[in-house]
């Protein structure tokens, strides 16, 4: 019997009989304005009084339940104290169907609350004391058993009898008030079905921005690593021949570092949710020291650049530095060591994007191949597929790979 009370005593019962008796609590600051309505109506029965006492209380109750705060209270003690799984509260105006059926549904949550806390705490209280009183007749007490008028004392070993079973019962009470309020609990305090679209609508966002923060961190940390690697190569083999050209390779490594720290940093902070500050942001206006890392990296840049850049401004030119920088960034990492050609063209109806370099085996200073995660290309076909762009990569010829994307003007910031 003992093993099969250990699942009725686990913590959770208790914390559950306390969340249900400290509804009933919280309920009798209320009761002397239930009561008025009785004592107005003096004339009435003793059980009409009883049952106007516990309407108007019921609807008092209910009424609490309307504050938007006490919504979100009860949610929090439900979910410590019941450990049941539910969402907070969506913040917000209140949606249309808020206005409804599911506006009141925290207000019979209190009711039922209530209801459940009074009961059990009577009913189980008296079996309690019961069941402490009986075998050693304290105050006085004594049980019977009668049957068609027929009435029994119960003495002797039977009183403990009747004691075990009050006792028993007193816990069975208690945790059928803990199982019914856990089951009511995600019923009508659980999200609505206009707060599940709002939730919805919320975790896809947070997935959209966790993606495009991805993205980020791909692009801004991937070239930063692979430029500073060759500038590493390089500032050593230039160490003894070139000092020049080796500190001018570490300063590079220093400013791309310092950049991809910032990036790194807003990253961390939106990713722990925190009030973290402005997203570093890098448009078409820093893609000159972009290429300028290139060139301290060992590579020879080509730039052909045709329009009016300064015009292209928001989201378009944040997404056309980092696809630049992806794609010059592979170029670096897998190329040939030839020539790099950047091409950007600036025209009425949208901006066209070429990186061209060399393939086969790479020569010139660094570590040669590059362990990769292959998400930049498929990284990059999603991000221009987002903003309605076009996306092209593949071999140009024998011994060329090319990479064009065009992205429309009408791009929102």
């Amino acid at each position: 019997m003992i093993r099969g009370l250990r699942p009725l005593l686990r913590g959770s019962t208790y914390a559950g009989v306390l969340f249900a008796y400290c509804g009933a609590l919280a309920s009798l600051p209320l009761l002397p304005f239930a009561l008025l309505p009785a004592l107005s109506w003096r004339s009435a029965s003793e059980s009409v009084q009883i049952v106007l006492v516990l309407l108007v209380w019921a609807v008092l109750v209910g009424l609490v339940g309307l504050a938007r705060p006490v919504r979100r209270v009860l949610v929090v003690s439900a979910r410590r104290l019941l450990r049941v799984p539910l969402p907070n509260p969506v913040a917000g105006p209140r949606t249309s169907g808020s206005l409804g059926l599911d506006r009141w549904r925290t207000p019979l949550w209190l009711v039922l609350h209530v209801a459940v806390g009074w009961t059990g705490a009577l009913a189980s209280g008296v079996l309690f004391i019961m069941g402490l009183a009986l075998p050693g007749n304290w105050l006085g007490a004594e049980a019977r058993a009668s049957l068609f008028g027929a009435s029994v004392r119960v003495t002797g070993g039977w009183s403990w009898v009747v004691a075990a079973v009050c006792i028993l019962l007193a816990v069975a009470i208690c945790v059928l008030a803990t199982k019914a309020l856990r089951w009511a609990a995600p019923r009508l305090l659980g999200p609505s079905a206009a707060e599940r679209l709002a939730l919805a609508a919320e975790r896809e966002q947070l997935l959209a921005e966790r993606n495009r923060i991805a993205h980020e961190l791909h692009d801004s940390i991937g070239h930063t690593l692979t430029a500073a690697t060759i500038q590493a190569a390089v500032a050593g083999e230039a160490l003894s021949a070139d000092p020049a050209t080796a500190r001018a390779a570490m300063r590079s490594i220093e400013e791309s570092t310092r950049a991809a720290l910032e990036d790194l940093d807003y990253v961390l902070g939106v990713l722990r949710e925190e009030q973290s500050g402005t997203a570093p942001t890098r448009t078409l206006a820093d893609l000159p020291e972009l290429l300028d890392r290139l060139r301290h990296a060992g590579a020879v840049v080509e730039p052909e650049l045709s329009g009016d850049l300064a015009q292209v401004q928001g989201t378009l030119s944040r997404a056309a530095y980092r696809i630049l920088q992806e794609g010059l960034t592979n170029a670096l990492r897998h190329g040939a060591g030839g020539p790099i050609v950047a091409r950007v063209a600036a025209g009425p109806d949208g901006l066209d994007l070429t990186v061209v370099n060399r393939t086969g085996a790479r020569t010139g200073p660094g570590p040669g191949a590059f362990p990769t995660s292959g998400h930049g290309l498929p990284g990059l076909a999603e991000r221009v597929r987002l903003l309605h762009g076009e996306f092209q990569a593949g071999p140009d010829g024998t011994q060329h790979w090319r990479l064009a994307v065009r992205l429309p003007a009408r791009v929102s910031a």
